[in-house]
Parts: structure tokens; C-alpha cells; sequence
């Protein structure tokens, strides 16, 4: 098992990375809140890791805080809730937020992000109420990062749309979400997490 990696950030395209640990190139994949913490291309990082083996592929998850990859790992073995769906809930709130939706049960909140539906949240409610006590100093550990630099590409707005689809919105509703905040972000990470909170306002 992978659990933690340490090298050199070499690509960022939400919600993949690529991390040269000694000269082996690792393909990760990660929430926009890890995304929003990395540092520059080029620049050292640290990463842990969670590696899930299957018939047809390995495929490998990376996390800013090991807060938020013990909030990954308990999504996940909520019925119903596979890492892709996983990744997305923590894409489209904090885990503070997250947190405080369950506690709260605010299930309206929950169906707001991409792939949780009514059953869904209500299910999120009802399983992560009862581990939260896994983490009575969870709040507390969790980081946000308030100035990641960004990645100048060739089309921002295309890497955020595909982003948005890989979280699991429709094309396009991800069209139009990266729409709406057009002109207010000059990266793809940017634009983004602006058209995330954008989604979950409405």
C-alpha cells in the first residue's frame, strides 16, 4: 500500500496530477481542495496517498492533510459512495462544511453537489452521523489553502469544464456553470472552485 509521497509536482489538470517521486512519474488523482494547496509546478510537496487496486487498473489518490483522506476513506464505504463520487463531495464543499451538513442534516445542501442525490444524502446523513465521533478534533486539521498559484494553460475554461465533468456534472451543465464565472478567475483552478460555490448556491 501507498500511503504517503514525497516529490516534485510536474502537471496539474483538475483533478489529475503528476508527482516525480526520484524520478518515477505517479498519476494521482485529487479534490480541488487538495488541488487549491499545491504549490507551483516544479515546487516539492508532500502528499498521502490512497491506493485503490482493481481487475483493471490501480488507480492512486492523493490528499493535502490526512484529515481530508480520512474523510475520503469514511465516504467511501458509505453504500453507494465510490472514490469518484467521494472526490466530487469534497471538491464542492470544505469538509467543514461537509461536516456540518451532516451534523445539521441538511440534506438540501448535500443534493446540491454533482452525483448526490435525495437517497444519497440521506444515506450520507445517516452513516457519516454515526463516525463522525472518529473525529472529535476533525474540524481542527483541516487545512485550506488561500493562496495555491495557478497553472497558466492554453484554455483555461476548457480544463475547467473538463474538470467539472470529471466531478460528475453533465457537460453541459459544466458549460454553463464555467460560463457564469467567465472573467473572474485567471486559472482553470479558479475558475473552478468559483463555479463549484457557484453550484452550490443554486
Amino acid at each position: 500500500m501507498i500511503g504517503r509521497l514525497s516529490g516534485t509536482v510536474v502537471e496539474r489538470r483538475p483533478p489529475e496530477l503528476l508527482l516525480d517521486v526520484n524520478g518515477v512519474g505517479y498519476e494521482l488523482e485529487a479534490s480541488m481542495t487538495t488541488f487549491y494547496a499545491l504549490p507551483e509546478v516544479g515546487q516539492a510537496v508532500v502528499l498521502h496517498t490512497h491506493l485503490v487496486v482493481r481487475e483493471d487498473a490501480q488507480l492512486l489518490y492523493g490528499f493535502a492533510t490526512e484529515s481530508e483522506r480520512q474523510m475520503f476513506r469514511a465516504l467511501i464505504r458509505v453504500r453507494g459512495v465510490g472514490a469518484k463520487l467521494a472526490l466530487a463531495i469534497l471538491s464542492g464543499m470544505s469538509a467543514n462544511d461537509f461536516v456540518h451538513c451532516i451534523l445539521e442534516e441538511n440534506s438540501a445542501a448535500l443534493v446540491r453537489l454533482p452525483g448526490v442525490g435525495k437517497k444519497t444524502a440521506e444515506r450520507l446523513i445517516i452513516e457519516m452521523r454515526d463516525r463522525l465521533g472518529e473525529w472529535d478534533t476533525f474540524s481542527s486539521q483541516v487545512e485550506q489553502s488561500t493562496g495555491a498559484a495557478s497553472v497558466v494553460v492554453a484554455d483555461t475554461e476548457s480544463e475547467a469544464v473538463h474538470a467539472l465533468i470529471s466531478l460528475g456534472y453533465k457537460p453541459q451543465e459544466a458549460s454553463r456553470l464555467v460560463h457564469a464565472v467567465k472573467g473572474e478567475g485567471d486559472s482553470s483552478e479558479e475558475l473552478i472552485r468559483l463555479a463549484l460555490k457557484q453550484s452550490v448556491r443554486l
